[in-house]
């Protein structure tokens, strides 16, 4: 009997034992959220409700210390923009790295600024120059079109030929699209100003970073 008695006592202790230590995994396993509900209020469970999955959530530990938040899912124009942010940090990086392995000081930079203004001078004059040419053309067929109706009253005036108004209206479209393509080009000339400009700074910037971190490198070696 006290043997019988033994076992069952034996038993009894494993079974405690082994609750216990249940107990204790799912303690240290166990993962508590806490969320702010429709009134204000603060809420915790080891589950988020449905109803606030698309809210803010922390995540504390056994100890109700915070570990961790799970934010709203991001809308479409948040993930854009971060896309777009990805995309100028990394043209950033890729520009940095042409302008260091493609100058060796800053007069190559204004040189090739020069070459490039230059340029776009000589092309601004050339368009100034077949502007003026259009324009005289325009100006001969304007006074050709005073003959005729409705530009002359007179009523002997004739009807202005097809072939009369088709060229004017010709003429003058191409004096509008060239006059654009000029400021266009004027446009140009700007920029392209400004980004050797901006290029000059930021080559002086990545060669001061440069010799500060030899500087450092050298102290440390040193």
């Amino acid at each position: 009997m006290n043997a019988f008695c033994s076992v069952l006592a034996g038993l009894a202790l494993a079974a405690v034992m082994t609750t216990a230590a249940y107990a204790a995994d799912a303690g240290k396993s166990r993962t508590t959220y806490s969320w702010i509900d429709k009134n204000g209020h603060k809420q915790y469970g080891d589950a988020v409700p449905p109803e606030y999955a698309q809210t803010e959530r922390r995540i504390l530990n056994k100890d109700g210390i915070e570990t961790g938040r799970i934010g709203p899912p991001k809308t479409p124009e948040q993930l854009m923009e971060e896309r777009r942010q990805k995309e100028a940090i990394e043209r950033a990086k890729q520009h940095d790295h042409f302008l260091v392995t493609t100058y060796n000081s800053v007069k190559d930079i204004e040189r090739l600024r020069d070459e490039r203004l230059d340029q776009l001078k000589a092309q601004i004059t050339a368009a100034q120059g077949y502007i003026g040419t259009l324009e005289a053309r325009l100006q001969s067929l304007q006074q050709r079109a005073q003959q005729f109706k409705p530009y002359n009253t007179a009523p002997t005036a004739r009807r202005m030929p097809d072939d009369l108004a088709e060229q004017l209206v010709r003429g003058q479209s191409e004096v509008n699209s060239q006059r654009k393509a000029l400021e266009r080009k004027r446009q140009e000339l700007v920029d392209v100003r400004s980004q050797f400009d901006a290029d000059s700074v930021r080559f002086t910037q990545l060669q001061e970073e440069r010799r500060q971190r030899e500087a450092q490198q050298s102290v440390k070696t040193g």
